[in-house]
């Protein structure tokens, strides 16, 4: 109920935007702009500008994008009125596709998730594996925040409850009331409160130096997190700009924007806020 409302909300505001997009819609391929709907986390870095300030460049098309967590992005690109979509939650991102919403799925990067928690570890969770940090928290009853929205973010939090084989649920398993707008909001307001949370590690890169939290569990497969790209089928919606979408998929997985994400935040953290994960980018990865 809490998207249907966000999206009743935002999306006659979003809609607009697109309709600025509308006239340049039989421009040329290497012309005009595209509009993408993408998932909040990678705008909140800077990854997702990067990329399309220099695609520009090289271009000369512009992408305008519009932030949402994953589930509101993949349902607003439901009206046609997006060109492409970011974003990282599989199943959500399979549905989309196998409705006939996207032409495929498209590998782009990855970074992982981490639990973070107070420094004091009331439930004792530091350098354990995943589930049985989640197992320890329940038991110990330990203020937990969820965004809570169908981002991204919360759906591989639910996932990784349920592969626990748990059912996370009372006063102490809170939902973030403003989850909807995004992950540095989030583990703000769990670092105001003082609880555990599951946030992506470009989040608490970004933020480590305005919070108290700590990152207590990493490393663990079970938290890596994948972000595709997904064209809007233009057989579907044949106003889309596919062409010059395309252009963007393929410059985001070449060689040359695989390298731009390698390279992102390594100079302002000391580490990358994410990893290529294309073809180009795993080949990439090994020299």
């Amino acid at each position: 109920m809490k998207l249907k409302v966000l999206i009743a909300a935002v999306l006659p505001a979003l809609l607009l935007l697109a309709a600025g997009c509308a006239g340049q819609k039989n421009q040329p391929s290497g012309t005009g702009q595209i509009l993408l709907a993408s998932t909040i986390g990678p705008i909140d870095a800077g990854i997702v500008s990067a990329l399309e300030d220099s695609f520009e460049k090289k271009t000369g098309i512009r992408v305008r994008h519009v932030g949402a967590g994953t589930g509101a992005a993949l349902k607003m690109a439901e009206s046609g009125n997006f060109d492409l979509v970011m974003a990282h939650a599989k199943a959500l991102e399979e549905k989309f596709v196998a409705d006939g919403f996207g032409t495929r799925r498209i590998d782009l990067m990855y970074n992982d998730f981490v639990i973070m928690g107070p420094e004091s570890d009331p439930a004792g969770i530091k350098g354990l594996k995943a589930y049985e940090a989640l197992k320890r928290i329940m038991e110990s009853k330990s203020l937990f925040i969820s965004r809570g929205d169908n981002s991204g973010t919360h759906v591989a939090e639910k996932e990784l409850w349920q592969a626990a084989g748990l059912k996370p649920a009372g006063d102490w398993y809170r939902v973030y009331e403003k989850g909807a707008e995004g992950n540095a909001k989030t583990l703000k307001y769990a670092d105001e409160q003082k609880a555990y949370t599951f946030i992506d590690r470009a989040t608490y890169l970004t933020m480590k130096n305005d919070i108290s939290l700590k990152v207590l569990v990493e490393k663990d497969e079970s938290l890596l997190n994948f972000i595709s790209l997904i064209p809007v089928n233009p057989q579907k919606f044949p106003g889309v700009k596919y062409k010059q979408a395309m252009q963007f998929v393929e410059f985001c997985t070449s060689k040359e924007g695989q390298t731009i994400i390698r390279d992102f935040g390594k100079d302002k953290y000391g580490e990358p806020l994410f990893f290529p994960n294309s073809t180009e980018g795993k080949a990439l990865s090994k020299t």
